[in-house]
């Protein structure tokens, strides 16, 4: 069993069980629609970038289980109230917890998650770590709202977009990554090491993600193909395709989008397109530098197995395709 294997199936079972353990604490009332998000899988790549950032920089402790869990229970409230705003019925393959459960049983059971993570960290009594989280959930739920006030926005710029995706995903992974060097007392150089590592790694991720929108079958994704076109969301696929177009092609696709007069088919046609016109792929290949970026951060962190095992998490991100 390679070490990256071997870290997997000690890790991710464990952070399972902490997870487990949390929701079973909760009001029977929660647990159905907690379970639903929490215990259906994952990357946990949250947690576990939390926990390999902790041990590369020298926490060997087993404390930092919670403290990556409240992580994994921040970025579960947030698709459990994402799926509503967005009206996704899937997630993961399954469906979205706002169906089976209700709107409003959905929402208060992200609200519980919420709280659940600043309890848990508050139990640390570092206003450090309370900082961090805190700041995470502001700049999660400001990267959210902002992507709302630019839906069928065909002329956003792309540092707007940027902006949108640091917030909405990056954030959270800079939390984790930023956490663990501070529980494990890390100096100031390490500490934004960590920082830039997380956060460069959560926009390659999120620019991937909406490269899959465009190419991964449903089956394999658990979402629809296409989703973000559906909904209106501008993404860099769109983005530059639409900056390829001919002018008039351009205002007239434009126009379109922004008063939702596209079909099912023309939405389809176009997402072929888009694909064909390699789009898709100029944005993975944009999520490259930035997991680059997250590569040359990561070399400041001393020599480690965890730091090894950190490199063995970013190097199959772009080649992902759930």
């Amino acid at each position: 069993m390679s070490d990256f294997a071997d870290i997997l199936s000690r890790e991710v079972p464990a952070i399972n069980r902490h997870l487990e353990d949390a929701t079973a604490s909760l009001s029977p009332l929660v647990q159905p629609v907690v379970r639903h998000v929490l215990l259906a899988g994952g990357k946990r790549l949250r947690p576990l970038l939390a926990i390999l950032v902790a041990r590369a920089l020298g926490h060997q402790e087993d404390d930092v289980y919670p403290l990556a869990c409240s992580l994994e229970f921040l970025h579960s409230a947030t698709l459990l109230h994402d799926d509503i705003v967005d009206g996704a019925t899937l997630r993961r393959g399954r469906p979205s917890a706002h169906t089976r459960f209700g709107a409003t049983h959905t929402i208060l059971a992200g609200d519980v998650l919420l709280a659940l993570a600043n309890r848990t960290v508050a139990e640390y009594d570092d206003p450090e770590l309370t900082r961090i989280l805190s700041e995470a959930l502001l700049q999660t739920a400001t990267g959210e709202i902002l992507e709302i006030a630019h839906l069928r926005d065909t002329d956003l710029p792309l540092d707007t977009y940027l902006s949108i995706i640091m917030g909405k995903t990056a954030h959270l992974l800079q939390a984790a990554c930023h956490c663990g060097a501070v529980l494990a007392g890390a100096d100031a150089n390490l500490r934004e090491a960590a920082k830039t590592l997380g956060g460069n790694c959560g926009i390659a991720f999120q620019l991937v993600d909406d490269a899959l929108d465009y190419t991964s079958p449903a089956a394999v994704s658990g979402k629809p193909t296409g989703g973000d076109l559906k909904e209106g969301k501008v993404t860099l696929p769109l983005i530059l395709y639409l900056a390829a177009l001919p002018f008039e092609a351009r205002r007239r696709l434009a126009e379109d989008f922004r008063q939702d007069q596209l079909s099912g088919e023309d939405i389809e046609y176009l997402r072929g397109n888009i694909v064909a016109g390699g789009h898709a792929e100029k944005t993975r290949e944009m999520a490259a530098t930035y997991l680059e970026k997250a590569q040359a951060a990561l070399a400041v962190f001393p020599p480690s197995p965890e730091a090894d095992l950190i490199g063995q998490v970013l190097a199959p991100m772009l080649a992902r395709d759930k």
